[in-house]
């Protein structure tokens, strides 16, 4: 592992947006309409966002048989007691109103004979899930958004571009470090920087997520001083594909909100034994009872029937042609599923304009707080969450009046890489997935940090050129904050589970919020207060 000193080159921008997933670019798409110069970062290809992997859909209470304060209620219910009132509200009020304007803008939702298609799926109460093309969602949205800003002049979109670190000085963010495809490292002085990167899931021996969600820009803001919040919170997908040879390929809630049931290995359904809503109960619930039935039988999986489910290539075209690729016939054969980490409530803290608190910086997306998931995501919501306040953070930009920073033309101190950082990572997901899973307490969470210390001992600190490097840099670093968090929350509460604590404890009713070179600071939440996290 060599290490020197390079100059590097400088570009200008008014904006930077790292992340080109849903939040990244219909924040970027908006913003544009100031007529701003923004440049936006894909660390891998166009595809390889969380976004691109959306199979359930996007909420909305768009039917007449629903509204607002039922998605609402839904959304708080899910959330365990720690969801930002105001942020939910926003949520499914403006959400409706940018469901409205993605249809304007060509994105082509499935259709019924009465209207749009809709599903229901987990802790809903209504069905309220929109989709398009089956299960693809996420990825039409996305195409949808690409073709509108490929013929916005002031917008730059640069694939295979990693940001490794947020520049700053006494006035705030001022720019992001990259490194090229071919390895060079180069400068985006601007005036503004939005995170939008993604979840952190890869830090999970088993997960949903694709290679690239390893948490960087949590990891870039926490380094840079920003506060962080509820990262003892992670949401486990019930059923991710469980086959030798395939990878953790999630399986839709939607398929259960179709009918689909859950067995176990002997063949019996369970979930009713757990909560009156079945199959559709909230997913930290459906998860722990799978570990459950797992473990009194020795398991390593379970079983899906989706027999029930009618036309389901149609319906789910992506799912039946990835089962069938690893022998499986749906719907008459039997999925062999686990639960896999999929979501990353926790993240770097904003208001309800999408600002961190430090001058220049803005994040929106799975890796911004802003306090609507409480304590476990609703289903589909995330996608939504990804509409209403991108739109909120594009406003925010294209108001700011910061200016460009001038000319640096500095030079940065990098290390070259870490010849086995493919094993490191490996090592840490084992860690991660042993001692902070769905099931955790004292005892294991301290002993994985101690752990994540000694990997950490291993290797030197500073900005790797290298992205396999620099990626386990900050899983370790999202690693390490979940664990604290973790061991700090003595309660079980939505997507955190405490062996030692099994039952909500109303003193712990509050986020704890960690920061760089400060102590962790717990934020109780008040009885007459809607506003649950502090604003920035």
């Amino acid at each position: 592992m060599g290490d020197g000193s390079l100059r590097c080159a400088d570009e200008y921008a008014d904006i930077v947006v790292i992340g080109a997933g849903l939040a990244g670019l219909y924040a970027a798409l908006l913003a544009a309409e100031s007529g701003k110069k923004i440049i936006v970062l894909a660390k891998g290809s166009l595809e390889d966002s969380n976004t691109n992997h959306a199979q359930g859909g996007i909420a909305a209470s768009i039917c007449a048989e629903d509204s607002p304060d039922l998605h609402f209620q839904d959304t708080l219910s899910a959330g365990a007691g720690l969801c930002h009132a105001k942020a939910v509200r926003q949520l499914v009020v403006e959400g409706r109103r940018e469901i409205w304007r993605l249809i304007d803008l060509g994105v082509p939702f499935d259709k019924e004979q009465s209207g749009l298609a809709l599903t229901r799926e987990g802790a809903h109460s209504r069905r309220r899930i929109l989709h398009a093309q089956g299960d693809a969602t996420g990825r039409v949205i996305l195409e949808t958004l690409k073709e509108k800003i490929a013929v916005v002049p002031n917008i730059i979109l640069l694939a295979n571009t990693f940001a490794l670190e947020l520049l700053g000085d006494s006035r705030g963010c001022t720019g992001v470090l990259c490194m090229d495809a071919r390895g060079n490292p180069f400068c985006i002085r601007a005036a503004d920087v939005v995170i939008a990167s993604g979840g952190a899931c890869q830090i999970y021996a088993n997960t949903t997520n694709p290679p690239g969600a390893t948490g960087d820009g949590i990891a870039m803001a926490w380094r840079l001083g920003a506060r962080i919040a509820d990262m003892e919170f992670v949401q486990f997908h019930p059923t991710a594909l469980m086959l030798e040879g395939a990878p953790r390929f999630l399986i839709s809630e939607a398929v259960r909100g179709e009918g689909a049931i859950l067995l176990n290995s002997r063949g019996e359904r369970f979930l009713f034994k757990y909560h009156a809503q079945g199959e559709l109960a909230p997913r930290d619930v459906v998860s722990r009872a799978m570990l459950r039935e797992m473990q009194e039988t020795q398991a390593r999986h379970l079983w899906l029937d989706a027999r029930t489910v009618s036309d389901f290539e149609r319906r789910f075209p992506t799912i039946y042609s990835q089962c069938k690729r690893f022998g499986l016939n749906l719907p008459g054969d039997l999925i062999p599923v686990a639960p896999a980490a999929h979501y990353f409530i926790g993240g770097v803290v904003v208001d309800q304009r999408g600002w961190t608190g430090i001058p220049g910086l803005y994040a929106c997306g799975e890796a911004s707080c802003t306090g609507v998931h409480g304590a476990n995501r609703l289903a589909s919501n995330s996608l939504l969450e990804a509409l209403v306040f991108g739109r909120r953070v594009a406003l925010a930009l294209a108001r700011s009046g910061r200016q460009k920073p001038r000319p640096a033309g500095a030079r940065f101190q990098f290390l070259q890489g870490i010849a086995n950082a493919q094993e490191y990572k490996a090592r840490l997901r084992a860690i991660t997935w042993r001692w902070a899973g769905l099931n955790r307490d004292k005892a294991g969470l301290e002993k994985g940090l101690a752990e994540l210390e000694a990997l950490e001992q291993d290797l030197a600190r500073g900005v790797y050129l290298c992205r396999a490097s620099m990626e386990l840099a900050n899983m370790l670093t999202v690693a390490r904050l979940l664990l604290q968090a973790a061991l700090l929350r003595e309660e079980s509460r939505g997507g955190h589970f405490r062996t030692d604590f099994p039952a909500p404890n109303h003193a712990h009713r509050g986020h704890w919020l960690l920061t760089r070179n400060s102590p962790p600071r717990f934020v109780k939440i008040s009885e007459e207060e809607d506003d649950v996290l502090p604003q920035a």
